[in-house]
């Protein structure tokens, strides 16, 4: 049984992680931004700069911004939330757009008002967007986080600055306690009405546009496809449902999703196949719920190790926690959650992130197909032995090895990616 002190822990990062965000993550963690600076310097301002690291670029580059009219690029982004932006919406900082303020962003991008820049920084998630205004510049620094403002300087003195070690985390809460164990612990355990309304939540706003991305025309329409050319059965709605979701997000839908890890994604990915399965088999909604706790940290605690963003696709990680968790909602023993496990990282590790875009749908897709036979191999007993390529005795040892994979031994991949999208 877990103590109280790391059930309550655990809820922190729950709530601390699964929050509503609109569109792709990286393009909004701008708008924050620029809305917050815009706040600090109490008028429009007259240009922008726009200083990201590589993987910022990467991510915003090839997705369509929500509540634009159909615009992408990082300057739409910051445009958009200097101009329109609510930063006490957080990660819907655009939800209240108006076509006033559409407009008024497509005259300054003609004008070009916003610059972007390189920012050669080591920290993957790392931007600083400066407003200037006359004789006035803010400046808004984001390290590690989407929203995780380290400093606001309003013409070079501080207004809000976060100390070396705040800054350095990018989070609030103890994440020293994530293990399979625990997770599985206070999955069994946690009080269900100590999070119901952030599960109700999830699955309403994931399913939500899951059901949009099937039904609406986004990208190539790869959720229906699925649908309509496979055999039918419960994996391949678990794909279609997770696949039109993640198009629809990536193709500019202004419905919220509930993120994970950052990531709209991989929230998708580790949700919507978990209730796509429950609904299916007619699971007890209090036991969906458990489930998709355990799906939630056993992302969380993967992504602690490879970092919120990197060469490594997160596709795999969240598709990995959904399977796990699907084994575990069936009633699987943890010998058979542990192979689950394995026999998806013993799989689809190598699958890289290129940016984020509407071709993350089909990611999520084949990763969900990798996963999803792990978890039959497991329930039949059938495990990829330890030492077999990566993997370890422990499931949890093979976590951290592919996390180490993904953040040190991908970290040249990951330059050489960002290198070849821009030229």
């Amino acid at each position: 049984m877990l103590s109280k002190e790391i059930k309550n822990e655990f809820i922190k990062i729950i709530r601390e992680e699964l929050v509503p965000a609109m569109g792709c993550t990286e393009p909004i963690a701008l708008a924050y931004a620029s809305a917050r600076g815009r706040e600090v310097l109490g008028k429009m301002p007259q240009r922008i700069d726009a200083l990201c690291s590589g993987n910022m670029i990467k991510n915003v580059r090839c997705v369509t911004i929500p509540n634009s009219g159909g615009m992408t690029g990082i300057e739409t982004a910051c445009i958009l939330g200097a101009a329109e932006g609510n930063p006490g919406a957080g990660m819907e900082v655009l939800e209240s757009v108006s076509d006033e303020g559409r407009r008024r962003t497509r005259e300054l991008l003609e004008q070009k008002c916003c610059r972007v820049e390189f920012l050669d920084s080591e920290i993957p998630l790392h931007f600083i967007i400066r407003l200037y205004a006359g004789n006035d510049m803010v400046e808004v620094e984001v390290r590690h986080t989407h929203t995780n403002i380290v400093a606001i300087r309003k013409n070079g003195t501080a207004v809000f600055e976060k100390s070396d070690e705040q800054a350095e985390t990018g989070h609030a809460t103890d994440r020293s306690h994530l293990t399979l164990d625990n997770i599985r612990c206070f999955a069994d355990e946690v009080d269900i009405d100590e999070v119901r309304k952030i599960y109700e939540r999830q699955i309403r706003c994931n399913m939500d546009i899951a059901y949009e991305g099937i039904s609406g025309d986004y990208g190539l329409g790869i959720g229906r496809m699925i649908r309509e050319s496979y055999a039918d059965g419960v994996v391949t709605r678990m794909k279609a449902y997770a696949a039109a979701a993640s198009e629809a997000r990536m193709g500019g839908c202004d419905m919220p999703v509930i993120i994970n890890s950052g990531s709209g994604n991989q929230g998708i990915a580790s949700s919507v196949p978990v209730i796509v399965y429950a609904r299916e088999n007619n699971i007890p909604t209090e036991r969906l719920y458990r489930a998709l706790i355990f799906s939630s940290l056993l992302t969380i605690y993967q992504k602690e190790f490879i970092g919120k963003l990197s060469a490594f696709c997160g596709a795999v990680s969240a598709s990995c926690a959904s399977a796990a968790a699907i084994t575990y909602l069936v009633g699987g023993t943890k010998e058979q959650i542990k192979a689950t496990i394995d026999n998806t990282l013993a799989n689809i590790p190598g699958i890289i992130c290129d940016g984020a875009k509407i071709s993350c749908a089909a990611k999520i897709a084949s990763s969900l197909d990798a996963s999803m036979m792990a978890h039959y191999l497991a329930m039949q007993n059938k495990e990829y032995e330890a030492y077999t390529g990566i993997l370890k005795e422990d499931a949890g040892e093979t976590i951290s090895c592919v996390g180490y994979i993904g953040k040190v031994g991908m970290h040249q991949t990951d330059k050489e990616i960002i290198k070849m999208m821009l030229e």
